[in-house]
């Protein structure tokens, strides 16, 4: 099958290569986010304990103040996400973590950051629902809950790791992202990537092109903020001295007032929906495992990474040439990354443990190919003897 293609935003005279040293360690998925945030330079954390993220909750108490940053345990979710807003605005790299009935109650505060276009890192590690569901069951049913999960709409980015140099990688790159467009963004793992201990390399092998034209942490000239083009982002504003600085979740014009003018809130609203869109190229990340013979490709993300590279390889040996397509990036969906990986291909396998969430967006992009799912929502996890069974 080949090595894969790793697909991110190119970086001149910057190697994606290696940085092992040949020294491994037993790590998890929780302990690689950590540190994957504490060299990121996160310095607060707030969140409230929930199987299976406490392990995060925990882990950042522990370490952020002996480095200097903050650590609450907030009274409930609701307030933590809530902290984590006030901190990040004052320019504190701020990150939280829950499951998916943490993120139910996030919702009102997740729409509050899109509008106030707060950079926050989002950490979703998710288990079986609905409700409290299977506290400690493996799922990814929040596929599309976190991208529709807030009122209007409007884009959000999500990160999904499949292993644990991932969890690391991810992390350190959902706080890039966070800065450079203004936004939260998600880091959606799953309870056995995040509790499950395997042997790594640490430094943690391989690395990603460093994101490019990230704004300074707070703008202190007091340039004038625009929403045309409706691309750009500026950098966050400095609160305090003689400064006056206005936050609002309400629609308003580029001087923070709140307004029904039409033309200033078109103007807003495109903006919130362009610096993203406008900007998917450098936010898509994939793996690739192509093979130029391949009819079939499987796609699939998170847990269900292994799965399919390991049905992959054993239909390659009965003859069977598959290609796999891993996203990284979830949403925006990897548009060119993935119609690139669709060439040539008649049948697409999405693997994923849910009822198919994934599986809509491909098919949407699949033109003649068939679209067939392998999923469960019985707490189990996929394995490569069923997708392999799809692949025949």
């Amino acid at each position: 099958m080949g090595p894969p293609a790793l697909i991110a935003p190119p970086s001149p005279g910057h190697a994606t290569g290696s940085m092992s040293t040949g020294t491994r360690e037993l790590v998890d998925g929780a302990t690689a986010i950590v540190r994957g945030a504490l060299d990121a330079g996160c310095d607060f954390f707030a969140g409230y304990p929930i199987t299976p993220a406490s392990q995060i909750l925990m882990a950042m108490m522990r370490e952020l103040p002996a480095r200097g940053g903050v650590a609450v345990q907030g009274e409930d979710e609701i307030a933590s996400i809530g902290m984590c807003i006030g901190a990040a605005m004052t320019g504190a790299r701020a990150m939280t973590a829950t499951s998916g009935p943490g993120i139910s109650l996030y919702s009102e505060h997740l729409g509050l950051a899109v509008m106030g276009e707060v950079p926050l890192v989002v950490v979703d590690v998710q288990r079986l629902g609905p409700a409290t569901g299977g506290a400690t069951t493996a799922a990814q049913g929040d596929v599309q809950f976190v991208r529709w999960g807030t009122s209007g709409g409007y884009p959000v980015v999500v990160l999904a790791p499949a292993s644990i140099g991932d969890c690391y990688h991810l992390t350190r790159r959902a706080f890039e992202l966070a800065e450079r467009f203004r936004t939260p963004v998600f880091l959606l793992t799953d309870k056995e990537l995040n509790l499950t201990v395997a042997s790594v390399e640490v430094p943690f092998a391989g690395v990603l092109p460093p994101m490019p034209d990230v704004p300074p942490r707070l703008e202190t000239t007091g340039a004038p903020y625009r929403y045309e083009p409706a691309e750009a982002v500026p950098p966050l504003r400095a609160y305090g001295g003689d400064r006056t600085v206005r936050f609002t979740g309400s629609s308003h014009d580029e001087q923070a007032f709140i307004t029904k003018d039409p033309a200033a809130v078109g103007a807003l609203n495109r903006h919130l929906i362009e610096k993203i869109d406008a900007h998917s190229a450098a936010i898509e990340i994939v793996e690739h495992h192509a093979d130029p013979k391949a009819e079939v490709l499987v796609v699939a993300f998170g847990i269900t990474a292994g799965a399919a590279l390991d049905a992959a390889d054993a239909a390659r040996r009965d003859g069977t040439p598959v290609s796999v397509f891993l996203p990284k990036t979830l949403w925006p969906i990897p548009e060119r990354a993935l119609a690139r990986a669709l060439e040539g291909i008649r049948r697409v396998v999405v693997a994923e443990l849910n009822d198919g969430q994934y599986r809509r967006e491909i098919d949407r992009r699949a033109g003649p190919a068939k679209v067939i799912g392998v999923n469960r929502i019985d707490g189990e996890l996929i394995t490569p003897a069923q997708i392999l069974e799809a692949l025949r």
